[in-house]
């Protein structure tokens, strides 16, 4: 009897590990104990990836959220020698969405953003906008090399960047376009000297 209970235990914790394997499109929230100038909430984004500083970009799909743990760990440990790091990651969207809003059209805005996601666009929706729906750019943001992504047909994709520091200057109005369905946002992370 205690054989059939430990196996029964062992195929229900295999399952919910299962049940928390990431997936394109979840948001996680990530704290490191060590600098919480670093914690922040990302989105999977459609590559499988997240972009994290100092780790860069790391494939999170296909993973739990304890194997995203230690491999931030592996890639943050050199920048942290004297200490063990604790960083946590947690599912923040637990709740898959139904079918129905699947079919809705969106925009996804990922990087270094406030709230990176998917929103919905119901009306005409500026890249501004979205930037603003996202809660804003993030303090490690790199506004002049925002990217906007387009799928176009044939399965091409056409890529084109906005620098907002332009935009913000009035210098260059035209960059704040119309956004489609399906356009992907994104945000790089800045670098050493950038401003």
């Amino acid at each position: 009897m205690r054989f059939f209970l430990a196996l029964g235990l062992l195929i229900f914790s295999l399952t919910a590990a299962a049940a928390q394997t990431l997936k394109v499109g979840d948001q996680l929230s990530i704290q490191v104990m060590q600098d919480p100038k670093l914690d922040r909430t990302v989105v999977v984004d459609p590559s499988g990836r997240i972009a994290f500083p100092l780790a860069g970009h790391v494939r999170a799909a296909g993973q739990t959220p304890q194997a995203l743990e230690n491999l931030l760990k592996a890639k943050l440990k050199n920048d942290y020698k004297d200490e063990d790091l604790d960083i946590t990651v947690a599912l923040t969207n637990v709740e898959r969405p139904e079918l129905d809003d699947d079919l809705k059209p969106k925009v996804f805005v990922m990087g270094e953003v406030q709230r990176p996601g998917s929103y919905t666009v119901r009306r005409r929706t500026t890249l501004m906008q979205a930037i603003a729906l996202a809660g804003g750019f993030s303090p490690f943001a790199a506004k002049a090399r925002i990217q906007i992504r387009r799928k176009l047909g044939g399965g091409t994709e056409s890529t084109s960047t906005f620098d907002y520091r332009s935009f913000e200057s009035g210098a260059d109005l035209s960059g704040n376009i119309d956004l489609h369905a399906g356009d992907v946002i994104i945000v790089p992370e800045r670098g050493i000297l950038e401003f």
